[in-house]
Order: C-alpha cells, then structure tokens, then sequence
C-alpha cells in the first residue's frame, strides 16, 4: 500500500508541475499581450501630403505591425513576434518535458528498490535458505539496481568482509553514476534558457534602435516605435526564464531523490556484506568456529 500510495502521489506531483508550467507560459504572453495591447497606438499623419516611397513603405509597415500587437494575440504570435531564438527556446522546452516524464520513471523506488525482492531476499540469506548459487539465480532473475548491488557481493560468497564491502561500493557507484544521467541535460537547459532569452533580448533592442533611426521622426512617434521595439524584445527574456524556472526545480528534486536511493543501496548493500562473509559464516557455524 505504501508503494502504491507514493506512485500516485508522484503521479499527482508530476501532472501539477507540468500544468503549472503551462498556466506560467500563457500567463506570460497573456499579460505581454496586454501591456502591448494597452500601451500604445500609432498616432495619424498631421498633414496629409504625398509622402516618398520610402516613408510610406516604412509607415505601412508599422501600421501592419500595430494590427498585430493591438489584436487578440494568441500564443503563436507572441512566439513569432519574439523573434529566431523563440525556436531554440521552444526545442529546450520540449527536450525538458521528455526528460522530466523519463526520470519520474525511471527514478522510481520500485525500480530501483524493489521491496517484496529485498525483503525477502535478506530474510532467506538471514535464515540460511540461499547458497551462493541460488542467490546469484534471483539477483539475475530480478535485474534491478539493487539486485545488481547484491549480485556484486554474492560474487564474493565466502570472502573476508573488506572484499565483500569493496566490491559492493564499487558496484554502488556505478549504479549511482547510471541513475544520475540525464541530470546534467536538465541542469543544462536550466542554464542555456535564460542566456538564450537575453541574446534574443539585446538582439530585439539593436532592431529596435534601428528602425528608429530609418524611419522619420515628422511621421511616428520615437517613444512608442521604441517602446513598442522593447517590449517585444523581452518576450524571449521570459521564455526563457519560463524554462529555466522549471528545469531547476526539477534538477534539484531528482538529484535528491538520487541521493536519497543511493544512500538506502549503501545501507542494504552492507546488511548482505555482514551476511555472506567469512566472519559472519564462521559465527553462525559452530562447528566450524571451533575447529
């Protein structure tokens, strides 16, 4: 029951983060929107003259512009109004989605720990019901990590308990080091987000500062081409923040449930270690302790 009752609480956990990191996302283009919406609006011509080809071009363009900020604008539009590095962002998004559902599998505690095997199998090496064949036939027959921690020190069956111990914290290392991978893709889309999102900042504002000075100052207003400029280009600033924000929490919690397996495979690890070994067969042999 408890195994049960933490794999749906886990479920629960997982569907809570994904959603809040979604409801984080439209909340971020939704205010945007409405800042940009609520802000600014392209003042009329004050004479109404032939202008060149030039101005008209670069006035017709701004006026397309104004369209879209000052309609309903959906979440496809905010992306492509932040410009070529809302992709990239978008791709760190997805690969941390996948990550995250493939670590809440694979870090499982039943997985790893399996508890009806551990139990039982520490019962019957405790009881004297396993030799070293048999043992060796349920740790491959189970194939978990645990098992695999177990198998390390059945090989050494019979030998002195520094053998026996060696062999199990050599094996433990290497089943911590394989749940610990995908970690540091995590932690990399924590760090590579936010700088993506300033890149694609500092490039919207050098846009920005350049259609002010190509388009006439008689014809627009420089404070909303630049405010209107600025506030697209911060749409990137917080996507990447909205990825990064997630991919932290979520670095942080599986290092600690990491951590957390690989000190419950220690403490077992040593149990079999004080089982199996030649002091401890001696001591539960009296016939052989005295001879």
């Amino acid at each position: 029951m408890t195994l049960r009752s933490s794999y749906f609480q886990r479920r629960l956990l997982l569907g809570v983060s994904f959603v809040v990191t979604l409801l984080s996302l439209s909340c971020c283009g939704g205010l945007m929107a409405q800042e940009i919406d609520s802000g600014f609006e392209m003042p009329t011509p004050v004479v109404e003259t032939p202008e060149p080809a030039s101005q008209a071009d670069a006035v017709s363009e701004l006026e397309s512009s104004n369209q879209v900020i000052s309609g309903t604008r959906r979440l496809t539009d905010i992306v492509r109004s932040g410009g070529p590095l809302m992709i990239p962002i978008g791709i760190c998004s997805f690969i941390l989605v996948v990550f995250i559902f493939e670590r809440f599998i694979g870090l499982r505690k039943g997985r790893i720990i399996p508890g009806p095997f551990t139990k039982r199998f520490l019962e019957q090496l405790r009881d004297g019901d396993l030799d070293r064949e048999m043992a060796l036939h349920l740790c491959e027959r189970d194939r978990s990590t645990m098992a695999n921690v177990f198998k390390a020190g059945v090989l050494k069956w019979g030998r002195s308990a520094v053998e026996i111990e060696q062999s199990v914290l050599d094996e433990g290392e290497r089943s911590a080091n394989h749940l610990r991978k995908y970690l540091r893709l995590i932690n990399g889309v924590a760090t590579v987000c936010p700088l993506l999102g300033l890149l694609g900042t500092v490039l919207g504002m050098i846009h920005a500062f350049d259609s002010i000075a190509t388009v006439s100052s008689a014809t627009t207003d420089p404070k909303a081409l630049i405010a209107t400029g600025i506030s697209q280009a911060l749409l990137t600033t917080a996507a990447g923040l909205s990825v990064a924000i997630p991919a932290l929490i979520a670095y942080i919690f599986f290092c600690s449930r990491v951590d957390k397996h690989v000190m419950e495979i220690d403490e077992l690890g040593m149990k079999v270690v004080n089982l199996i070994s030649a002091e401890a067969i001696l001591e539960r042999d009296p016939a052989r302790q005295a001879a």
